[in-house]
């Protein structure tokens, strides 16, 4: 499944509204869509490491585009990734699931997947802290761990 492509604008909207809610200057850099996703992850968790409530949209869009490039670097359908509310993929090689609830599947909050995807936080430490839920033979996501530098473009 290909990734999302988001409006450019919109993420641009959203990465320096989180900007102006943090009290820092807005974007200056490229204009890119992959580039702006990118540069909503370091802001979002600044508003998460000042105890702050990210802005809505810049966390939707920092988590869902982390989320792509999981999917990307383990491509599949064996495993379903959730991160309520923001987005869901389906990701590793392996039997898929066509109805009801898959047998492999994955939850967390946003915090801990923008922690987890951009090396944060190891896999074994959220599970460990219960930050994760993970059930099933496939939903050890340690492997695909960290994603930032992986398929970026």
């Amino acid at each position: 499944m290909p990734a999302l492509k988001p409006d450019p604008g919109k993420v641009r909207a959203a990465l320096d509204a989180q900007l102006s809610a943090l009290g820092e200057p807005a974007y200056d850099g490229p204009d890119r869509a992959a580039d702006l996703l990118m540069a909503c992850v370091p802001v979002v968790l600044r508003a998460y490491e000042r105890g702050l409530r990210p802005e809505r949209n810049a966390a939707r869009f920092a988590v869902r585009h982390l989320l792509d490039l999981l999917a990307a670097a383990a491509p599949g359908r064996s495993v379903e990734v959730r991160v309520p509310p923001y987005a869901a993929v389906q990701c590793v090689a392996g039997p898929r699931h066509t109805r009801g609830t898959p047998p492999n599947t994955v939850e967390t909050d946003g915090r801990t997947w923008l922690e987890l995807a951009t090396g944060r936080l190891s896999w074994a430490e959220a599970v460990a802290k219960g930050d994760v839920s993970a059930s099933g033979a496939r939903a050890d996501l340690s492997p695909y761990l960290p994603v930032v530098g992986r398929f970026q473009s």
